[in-house]
């Protein structure tokens, strides 16, 4: 098969080196590290508990449909996360990337905080099921303002040599800390509220502990300093007199091509994450069958599992190159992550269970760990964390409905596996298609 690169992006300067030091490398690190693995951990929470908000906000008489329902609320968000990265994004390239981090970390974590404090369809009928919604689009925003800042400031903090690795920390190793912290807290909240008492209490809690990544973000960020690269294209921009055009607007007008080129990889990435960690937790629970208290334990390993595949495969772009990592990821995924879906779906003991569940999460985050500083890489310093915000959030938008589409298509629940299967390979031939296309980008910015 023949390799055809794009050759529609406009060609990128590379200015010159800028001195970080290696207290502001760390920092900015762990911000943007723990900064995106907060915010998960709150859009994970309603993973964990989606059968029983589909019994006290989506009632339906199948199964499969309420759950459908849970899933398309969460896809509702991801649909708002590009216009959150719009917003954000312009604010992160116009102000700074510390400040947008900032404010949209916060407004996550109180919006999921506030879900706790929700009325049921029991209590207040059809009321309950709108204001969820609502509340999931706000939540949305705010997330997709977390994607601009969080995914452009720890890899413009650090040197050339290590962004993949920070790409693949930062991306799938924060995805995985948010799903191991998610893990922690469903271990801990069902052992408190056993039964029927979650369904009554316990998922309220689930929801409360959103507050406390507000917290935690603030006090992390705290000591955070802004990006050397954005610095220096604002002195650089303030010495030409130039004026400041519009991010978004540049984006669509010089950039649509680079945009829609990214979504092929973006796509089958975020599809990759949601039809593997992100449905995990309710295949455990719906397929296999298995006690709340030991699929936590089960999703915490597969949480560690997926930050150390992310770590491993971010660092692999920067020795051979994004293009080749994303070939090479994309061409396993099409022929196992079919395999594993079967061989989860028929397990019968919990070793085979774990094992599975465990394959699963480190494919799954593989397919995406290189993509972020690949997005990176498409843009200049000025427009960079909108056009990054953009690219990822659209194309997670479209692979977070992946689960509503798979219940949907499944009727039942014993049909689920299979359909995970079909739609894995569909998704995956173009990922495939997107990784030859795509031009290599490993050190195309300074």
């Amino acid at each position: 098969m023949s390799m055809v690169n794009d050759t529609s992006a406009p060609t990128l300067t590379r200015p010159p080196k800028v001195e970080v030091s290696r207290r502001q490398m760390i920092n900015a690190s762990l911000a943007s590290l723990l900064g995106w693995s907060l915010d998960l951990f709150d859009l994970f929470v309603l993973l964990y508990v989606a059968p029983v908000i589909g019994q006290l906000f989506f009632p339906a008489d199948l199964p499969t449909l309420s759950l459908a329902a849970v899933y398309a609320s969460f896809a509702v968000t991801l649909l708002m996360r590009p216009i959150g990265s719009a917003l954000f994004g312009s604010y992160a390239d116009r102000l700074g990337r510390k400040r947008a981090m900032i404010f949209a970390v916060t407004g996550v974590g109180i919006s999921t905080a506030l879900f706790g404090a929700l009325p049921t369809v029991q209590q207040v009928g059809v009321t309950a099921a709108v204001l969820f919604l609502i509340l999931r689009l706000i939540q949305g925003i705010f997330v997709g303002g977390v994607v601009a800042s969080t995914h452009t400031i720890g890899t413009e903090s650090v040197p050339p040599k290590w962004r993949g690795f920070m790409s693949g920390l930062i991306g799938g190793g924060g995805a995985g800390l948010g799903a191991l912290l998610a893990s922690i807290v469903y271990f801990i909240v069902s052992e408190a509220f056993p039964g029927e008492a979650f369904n009554e209490w316990g998922w309220r809690f689930m929801f409360f502990a959103g507050i406390l990544s507000s917290i935690l973000g603030l006090f992390v960020f705290k000591s955070l300093e802004e990006s050397p690269l954005w610095l220096q294209a604002k002195q650089k921009q303030a010495s030409e007199a130039k004026p400041e055009a519009s991010p978004v607007k540049t984006i669509f007008s010089q950039y649509l091509s680079v945009l829609l080129v990214n979504l092929l990889l973006v796509i089958g990435g975020g599809t990759a994450y949601y039809l593997t960690s992100g449905y995990l937790p309710t295949f455990l629970k719906v397929i296999n069958k298995i006690p709340s208290g030991t699929a936590s334990l089960i999703l915490m390993g597969a949480s560690v599992t997926a930050i150390i595949s992310a770590v491993l495969f971010g660092y692999l772009s920067d020795v051979i190159g994004r293009k080749k990592t994303f070939i090479i990821i994309g061409i396993i995924n099409l022929i196992v992550l079919p395999v594993l879906y079967l061989g989860l779906g028929s397990a019968t003991t919990i070793p085979m269970i774990t094992g599975y569940a465990f394959a699963l999460a480190f494919l799954g985050n593989a397919a995406y760990a290189p993509i972020l500083i690949f997005l990176n890489e498409r843009f200049p310093t000025s427009i960079r964390s909108s056009g990054t915000g953009l690219s990822w959030n659209i194309g997670f938008a479209v692979g977070g409905m992946m689960p509503t589409f798979v219940t949907l298509a499944s009727g039942a629940t014993e049909n689920i596996p299979f359909s995970l299967m079909y739609f894995s390979i569909g998704v995956f031939v173009l990922y495939v298609i997107g990784s030859f296309i795509v031009p290599e980008t490993k050190g195309k910015f300074e």
